[in-house]
């Protein structure tokens, strides 16, 4: 499928109560077999109009069907019959936007069920701990404890689609972090769906987890109302339909952390068959995918290996620079002589002890320490350092933030948004990749190239408005680095760091964000 593709398979499903005082509830819908008329979307909205008590208690139920609703509940899609094709005409049943280049279509459409996703509910509970403050749907006044129970539920639906060729989809099985994705849905639902249906915005896979990757993670940034819309995994200048959009915002202890979370379409499909009825005239399309999807994208594996970094109760990522140095930040090993250090290769964790030999003091502009293994880190490969720093080049970010403690180092891409030098010496950048807790003293690397940019510092707080930005961060640069760095290869003496505590006013000026009495 082509770009446009995409938008026309996207939907807008609005929730109504006839005589009903109470307004319509709407989010995005994904067509995933036009010649049947069936399309998939979110169903934790369809559980507000639950018709009896019984059925209500649902978080352990398998599926529920329409006699399970209330009678007077209405289900309209709303579809982009032209893309951004410009329109001659519409007919009926059709409007258009006052520019005349994008029509809309309305129809009624039918529950065919609501299946709950075992597969995304078992992982969703492994991963995101009720302890870590989560939250990944609904407005502050929602109960979190029942979103959380009934996010794994989607619902099935048919309609009469626009004429689409069939809807290619992939088992999310072979995705791999790193993988070019889009995600497309309809910002702000109902409202203006003739403006806002079948938006798009671009990211790779941040991270993955569950059987066949039944959790997908993305950076591709989306807004309240793509709920349920769909996720499409590049590969040869093709989009092939990989999941349905959980939820476009997450909160992790009150802290945007700037990742979608999508359920693989394939675990959708594969809980559909297992609860549907024989009958089922749909059952024989549900699980047959076009052809076996291979990414060939990069993976974690081709940037420099980051580690996780613990000291006590907090934690945060590091870059290995040779077979015996760490980089990381001076606020994550925290004040400690020693931290662990752990491995992520595949299924298996390598765990090692490092000695912190250098930490910059508070007093410095530089938030870096070097920490140095106890063991030797086998199969290194020195990550080629980079020389220039061109604003508006496409970089990502390795580390473990947010949940990279469960299931290894998530990445995130952006562009390098801005450079600071000072005597022809780049001192620090800034880049949009969403950073989150626990990315700190994470690589920046350049995608093309592998080579390391430099280590991720810090996002940015608001301390006035309590408000954090994961897609603004400042980052140390390996070009302030490879000096030290050099003089340490020679000498072997931790004292040739020494020269990141002696920074000029002028450095600490760029970085005086850092101050606790900064607004930010």
């Amino acid at each position: 499928m082509e770009v446009h593709d995409v938008e026309r398979c996207c939907c807008v499903v609005t929730l109504t109560e006839a005589f009903s005082a109470r307004g319509p509830v709407s989010f995005s819908g994904v067509i995933i077999y036009p010649s049947t008329g069936a399309l998939i979307c979110t169903g934790l909205p369809f559980l507000s109009f639950i018709a009896d008590e019984k059925s209500s208690h649902a978080s352990e139920r398998r599926l529920l069907l329409r006699h399970n609703f209330r009678d007077n509940l209405k289900i309209g899609v709303t579809f982009s019959s032209r893309g951004r094709v410009e329109a001659n005409a519409c007919g009926v049943g059709e409007s258009c936007s006052p520019t005349g280049s994008h029509c809309t279509q309305e129809h009624e459409a039918e529950l065919l069920m609501l299946v709950n996703c075992v597969e995304f509910k078992e992982t969703f509970q492994t991963l995101f701990h009720q302890a870590d403050q989560w939250c990944f749907h609904g407005d502050v006044d929602d109960d979190l404890i029942r979103d959380v129970n009934y996010l794994s539920w989607f619902a099935v639906l048919k309609a009469r689609t626009p004429h689409l060729g069939p809807v290619s989809w992939r088992m999310s099985s072979s995705l791999q972090k790193g993988s070019p994705v889009v995600a497309c849905g309809s910002p702000f639902g109902s409202l203006c769906s003739d403006l806002f249906n079948g938006t798009v915005s671009r990211g790779v896979v941040s991270n993955l987890a569950g059987e066949d990757n039944a959790i997908i993670l993305t950076d591709a940034r989306c807004l309240p109302g793509t709920e349920g819309g769909g996720l499409f995994a590049m590969e040869d200048d093709h989009l092939h339909l990989v999941g349905v959009i959980v939820s476009p915002f997450g909160w992790k202890a009150n802290e945007w952390i700037g990742l979608t979370l999508v359920c693989s379409i394939h675990s959708i499909l594969r809980n559909i068959v297992q609860c549907a009825d024989i009958q089922d005239p749909l059952r024989d399309v549900w699980l047959h995918p076009t052809e076996v999807f291979t990414t060939r994208r990069s993976n974690v594996g081709d940037y420099p290996i980051v580690c996780l970094v613990e000291s006590g109760q907090q934690w945060g990522s590091g870059v290995v620079v040779t077979s015996e140095l760490v980089l990381t930040c001076r606020h994550v090993v925290n004040g400690k002589a020693a931290v662990a250090l752990k491995f992520y290769h595949g299924d298996r964790v390598l765990d090692n002890v490092g000695d912190v030999l250098f930490s910059t003091k508070a007093s410095s502009p530089y938030d870096v320490a070097v920490v140095q293994p106890r063991e030797s880190i086998v199969d290194v490969v020195i990550p080629r350092m980079a020389h220039e720093f061109n604003t508006g080049e496409c970089v990502m970010v390795v580390g473990y933030g947010g949940l990279g403690r469960r299931c290894g180092p998530s990445l995130t891409c952006g562009v390098l948004s801005k450079a600071i030098s000072l005597n022809r010496q780049t001192i620090m950048f800034q880049t949009t990749c969403a950073v989150q807790a626990g990315a700190s003293g994470g690589a920046v690397v350049r995608p093309s190239t592998g080579e390391l940019l430099g280590i991720v510092s810090s996002n940015t707080r608001d301390l006035s408005a309590k408000v954090t930005y994961p897609h603004l961060n400042f980052c140390v640069p390996v070009s302030v680095l490879q000096g030290p760095l050099h003089r340490f290869s020679r000498s072997g003496h931790a004292a040739a760091f020494d020269a990141l505590d002696a920074a000029e006013e002028q450095v600490k000026r760029v970085w005086r964000l850092q101050d606790t009495q900064s607004k930010l």
